[in-house]
This record gives structure tokens, C-alpha cells and sequence, in this order.
């Protein structure tokens, strides 16, 4: 049975990683990081490696902060503690 919930966390965390480079991308793509020059026979696809970084960085802050602001809202924050025994 403890394998078996290995292969799931380790094909969990393959999706996640997947997920995480997709939104990566997706706030370079909106950040215009990207370029395209093209002429009659080619085309180049081009990379602003500083542009990207910020996008990135900056849409990481915006969502961090979206959600601890969600969660800081919920009655759950205010009335969850941790607790810690020793034995």
C-alpha cells in the first residue's frame, strides 16, 4: 500500500511541476517577454531574458498575495492554531 502512494505523489508532483512551468510561461507571454520578428523566409522567436524574469516575479507577488489575502478573509485563519506535544 506504501507504494502505491508513492507512485501517486511522485505522478502528483510530475503534474504539479508541469503546472507551475505552464503558469511560468504564461506570465512571460503577458509580460511580453517574447518577440517575434519574421520575414519572407524565417521567423526568430525572441527572448528578453530580463523582461521575463520581471513578469514572472511580478505575477508571482500578485498571486501570493491573492491568495494569503483569501486566506487571511476566511474565518479559518483566524480561528486554526498548531499544537505541538511531546511525548
Amino acid at each position: 500500500k506504501l507504494g502505491k502512494i508513492s507512485f501517486i505523489l511522485k505522478k502528483w508532483q510530475k503534474s504539479m511541476i508541469k503546472y507551475l512551468l505552464l503558469a511560468i510561461l504564461a506570465l512571460a507571454v503577458i509580460g511580453e517577454a517574447f518577440n517575434v520578428k519574421s520575414d519572407e523566409n524565417s521567423w526568430q522567436l525572441i527572448i528578453n531574458k530580463k523582461e521575463a524574469l520581471s513578469s514572472v516575479t511580478n505575477g508571482g507577488k500578485r498571486i501570493y498575495k491573492l491568495i494569503t489575502s483569501s486566506i487571511s478573509d476566511t474565518d479559518l485563519a483566524d480561528s486554526s492554531s498548531i499544537i505541538l506535544e511531546e511525548n
